[in-house]
C-alpha cells in the first residue's frame, strides 16, 4: 500500500508533524550543550566549589531543624604549597623567563606568555591569598545564615600554621555579630601529640607525606606524554617536560585564587580529557596518601569523628556550632573513618580497594574524587537535627553529614528523613566505626611517650588556653587576616 503524500494530509496534521520535528531537533541541540570547568577538577588546588554530588538539598528535611553542628574545614586558598612551588611552579616559571628568544606572541594558545608574569614568589609560599580570606569570611557569614537560631560560637579551633590561623580569623570576621565575640584557639601542630590535635597525621609515624607519589607519578608520565608532544611540536626550543605540563595545569588553580582567573585554564590549551587525567592523577595520590589506599587513614580520622559525634549526642554542650580548621590531609582521613567516598562500597572486596584505582587508565565511575572532597576551604559538617512532624518519621533526633554542603548518606545508617539517620541508628553506626578504626597509637606505630587515641581539645583546654580575640575593627593594631 502506497504512503499518502504530505500534501494530502490535513493542514492541522501537517502543522503538528512540523512542530514535533522541530521540537525533536531542538531537544537534541539542547541536551548536547557540553560545558566543562577545569577549576572543578583540580583536586587539592581547586578553588572552593560545591559539587552537589549527590544533588540532595543541603536544607534540612521537612519538619527538621539543626540544633547542633560540628565543622572541620581545610584552610582557605593559598599562593602555593612549598612542594608544588619547588617541584613544578618555580621550574616552569624560571624556564619561561630564561627562554627569551622564543616569540610567544606567535604561538597558538600560548601567546599570553609574551606578557605573562608569575603570580607567586618564593616569599609568598603557604600564605593565604586575598581570595582565600574573602571566601573564609563568606563561609562565616554562610554559617550564620544556615544556623540563625543557634548560638554564635564562643570559640573557633585551628591548627597552629599561619594559613589555618588566618583562615579561622577571617571566618570569625564573617561570623561574629560584635567585635571580640569569638576566641580563636590555636592547637600546636606537634609530632608527639597522639590523636589530640587537628593535625594527628603529623604525630603518626606510619604516615608519610610522600605516600602516593610513586603511583600517581606512573599515571602522570602516561597522561602528560601526548600533551608534551603536542606543545613541543608548537615550540620545539622549549622542550616541555611532564613536570612543565603538570605545573602549567596547577597554575590554572593557583593563579585563579591569586588573580581571579588564569589563561592556563583555557580549554584550547588543555582539553577536558587533559583535565580529567590531571584530576585522576591527583585522586591516585590522595587515595594512597590519605584515602583508602593508606591503612592508617581511618585510624587517624576516627578521633575527630568520635569526638564530634559525642558532642552532638550529648544532652548539653558548651557550643551549638563547633568549628575547626586544619590542612588538606585530615578531612579525607575523616571521610575514610566514616566510610564515605568508598569505591568498593557497593561491591568488591575491601582488601582489593587499590584495584579500583588502576594506574593505566581512568576509573570514571569512582566515588573517590579529591576535587569534591578537599578543594581550598573544603568543609565536612555533622549535624544533629530535631525533627517534629516529618512525614513518615517519628519525632526525635536525627543525624546527617554534609561535605561542601552536599548531604552524604552514611553507610548502613539511612533510616531518617533525607540522608539522615535516627539517633539509634547513628549510635550503632558510630559503634561500628569505632570497632573498625579505633587504635591510633597502635596502628601508627607510635614510638614516643604519652600518646593518646582521644581528641579532647573541645572539652579540655588546659593545653591550648582559652584562645585570643581577633581584635576590634579599626584599632591601631591592624587585623592581620586581611
Amino acid at each position: 500500500m502506497s504512503s499518502p503524500s504530505p500534501k494530502s494530509l490535513p493542514q492541522w496534521l501537517r502543522l503538528g508533524l512540523s512542530l514535533a520535528l522541530a521540537q525533536s531537533c531542538g531537544a537534541t541541540l539542547l541536551y548536547s550543550d557540553y560545558k566543562f570547568n577545569p577549576l572543578e577538577h583540580l583536586g587539592g588546588v581547586a578553588p572552593y566549589f560545591e559539587s552537589r554530588d549527590p544533588p540532595a538539598s543541603p536544607s534540612p528535611p521537612q519538619g527538621c531543624k539543626p540544633v547542633r553542628a560540628a565543622y572541620l574545614n581545610r584552610h582557605a586558598a593559598i599562593y602555593a604549597n612549598d612542594f608544588d612551588y619547588e617541584e613544578y611552579l618555580e621550574p616552569f616559571m624560571s624556564k619561561v623567563k630564561n627562554h627569551t628568544k622564543i616569540d610567544w606572541s606567535k604561538v597558538p594558545s600560548l601567546n599570553f606568555l609574551s606578557s605573562w608574569s608569575p603570580p607567586v614568589t618564593d616569599a609568598e609560599q603557604e600564605l593565604l591569598t586575598r581570595v582565600g580570606r574573602v571566601e573564609a569570611a563568606q563561609l562565616g557569614a554562610t554559617l550564620s545564615f544556615r544556623y540563625p537560631h543557634l548560638r554564635i560560637p564562643a570559640h573557633v579551633w585551628t591548627s597552629s600554621a599561619e594559613r589555618t590561623e588566618k583562615s579561622a580569623q577571617s571566618l570569625v570576621r564573617g561570623l561574629e555579630s560584635d567585635d571580640n565575640g569569638i576566641r580563636v584557639v590555636s592547637v600546636y601542630e606537634s609530632e608527639e601529640s597522639g590523636a589530640n590535635s587537628l593535625t594527628p597525621y603529623k604525630a603518626c609515624p606510619a604516615y608519610s607525606s610522600s605516600f602516593g607519589s610513586d603511583q600517581s607519578g606512573e599515571f602522570i608520565k602516561k597522561f602528560t606524554a601526548p600533551i608534551a608532544a603536542r606543545l613541543n611540536a608548537l615550540v620545539p626550543d622549549f622542550n616541555f617536560t611532564k613536570e612543565n605540563v603538570y605545573g602549567m595545569m596547577e597554575l590554572c588553580g593557583y593563579e585563579s585564587v591569586i588573580r581571579g582567573s588564569s589563561p592556563f585554564c583555557d580549554l584550547d590549551l588543555f582539553t577536558p580529557d587533559d583535565w580529567l587525567s590531571w584530576e585522576y592523577s591527583a585522586d591516585i595520590m590522595y587515595h594512597y596518601n590519605v584515602g583508602y589506599g593508606n591503612r592508617a587513614s581511618g585510624f587517624v580520622g576516627l578521633p575527630w569523628l568520635n569526638a564530634s559525634a559525642n558532642l552532638l549526642l550529648a544532652d548539653k554542650s558548651d557550643e551549638d556550632v563547633y568549628v575547626s580548621f586544619t590542612h588538606r590531609e585530615l578531612p579525607p582521613m575523616v571521610t575514610v573513618a566514616m566510610g564515605l567516598f568508598n569505591n568498593s562500597a557497593f561491591g568488591g572486596v575491601e582488601s582489593r580497594i587499590n584495584d579500583t584505582m588502576p594506574l593505566d587508565r581512568i576509573n570514571y565511575r569512582r566515588a573517590w574524587k579529591s576535587s569534591d572532597i578537599m578543594p581550598f576551604l573544603g568543609n565536612l559538617a555533622m549535624e544533629r537535627l530535631k525533627c517534629t512532624g516529618a512525614p513518615g518519621y517519628d519525632d526525635g533526633d536525627y543525624y546527617r553529614v554534609l561535605v561542601n554542603s552536599a548531604p552524604q548518606p552514611l553507610p548502613d545508617c539511612a533510616d531518617g528523613p533525607g540522608t539522615s539517620c535516627s539517633r539509634k541508628g547513628f549510635e550503632k553506626y558510630m559503634q561500628d566505626r569505632r570497632d573498625m578504626c579505633t587504635g591510633f597509637s597502635a596502628q601508627c606505630g607510635v614510638d614516643y611517650k604519652n600518646s593518646t587515641d582521644v581528641l579532647s581539645i573541645y572539652s579540655d583546654m588546659k593545653d591550648t588556653g582559652n584562645g585570643t580575640f581577633v581584635g576590634k575593627r579599626g584599632e591601631g593594631k591592624a587585623y592581620k587576616a586581611f
